[in-house]
């Protein structure tokens, strides 16, 4: 794995990249505090989550990231769920080996697939991190979402998205993915949802979700056929895991640019483990 290091004056925060599997993945670090990890999910980069991460710097060191196949990140060959869960691993590596590092565990924080891709982690590096805050992702609803009555409509969506997307290529927003790998991929996350309560069972450290109160939008139909599968599966979970401490935000699942300023108070009141070294 090679680091290459450019630290932008006067900006506070260093830019770099990790070589794995293949794949350069671009990651910026910066602010100061207690350590923490900023997962973006399917479709999002760190230039979409910039005023999130610039509010979270304020009293954290902030590590945010490209997953591969967006923004400064390199294409892949490869976008399975497995193969993202490995850039997160790479990346939490490279932070708790870092020279300049506290040694301490980070607030380990995702968004949408990175909010699953973090709970897979946690529950397979239990030390690793000091803490879990989940942002409308790592649902376990009880009914998958594509189901054959909405898949051709949720394919056209993609396709048609994925064809909006060609607009940001060469910049830092873009997003390489085409309809159908971002068709496969929420298919393998209806599939790693249905199993993710065991992924909780074997975390040890707080965890705390801030979901959306209409994650589909405020339409009819289908939309309100997801919102309700949506709140059904986190009380799903509180009822198996009463320790986890939920926040609801009146928003669709674009909360994370719309709702900054609250998503990082609350992240902030986020407890973990206070002086939890790495193991």
């Amino acid at each position: 794995m090679t680091i290459h290091h450019c630290t932008i004056d006067p900006c506070t925060i260093d830019h770099f990249t990790i070589d794995h599997d293949g794949v350069t993945i671009a990651v910026s670090r910066g602010g100061r505090g207690r350590p923490l990890v900023l997962c973006p999910g399917l479709n999002s980069t760190q230039a979409d989550l910039h005023e999130l991460a610039g509010l979270l710097r304020r009293d954290h060191d902030v590590v945010t990231f490209d997953l591969r196949g967006h923004g400064l990140s390199s294409a892949a060959g490869d976008y399975s769920f497995q193969s993202f869960l490995g850039d997160l691993g790479a990346v939490l590596a490279t932070v708790l080996s870092s020279p300049g590092g506290s040694g301490a565990a980070p607030l380990l924080v995702g968004y949408s697939l990175g909010a699953d891709l973090a709970v897979h982690l946690a529950a397979a590096h239990p030390g690793g991190i000091a803490g879990l805050v989940l942002i409308d992702g790592a649902n376990p609803v009880p009914e998958p979402f594509l189901t054959p009555d909405v898949l051709p409509e949720l394919r056209a969506m993609w396709t048609d998205l994925a064809a909006r997307q060609q607009a940001r290529q060469g910049t830092p927003r873009q997003v390489l993915l085409s309809g159908d790998e971002i068709a496969g991929l929420n298919a393998e996350i209806d599939v790693v949802r249905a199993a993710i309560l065991d992924r909780y069972r074997a975390i040890d450290v707080p965890i705390s979700m801030i979901m959306s109160t209409a994650m589909a939008g405020d339409g009819d139909g289908i939309a309100q056929r997801f919102n309700r599968n949506w709140r059904a599966g986190i009380e799903r979970l509180v009822r198996q895991r009463p320790h986890i401490t939920t926040s609801w935000l009146a928003a669709d699942h674009g909360l994370v640019f719309t709702h900054a300023p609250e998503i990082a108070q609350l992240v902030r009141s986020a407890p973990g483990r206070a002086g939890r070294t790495a193991s």
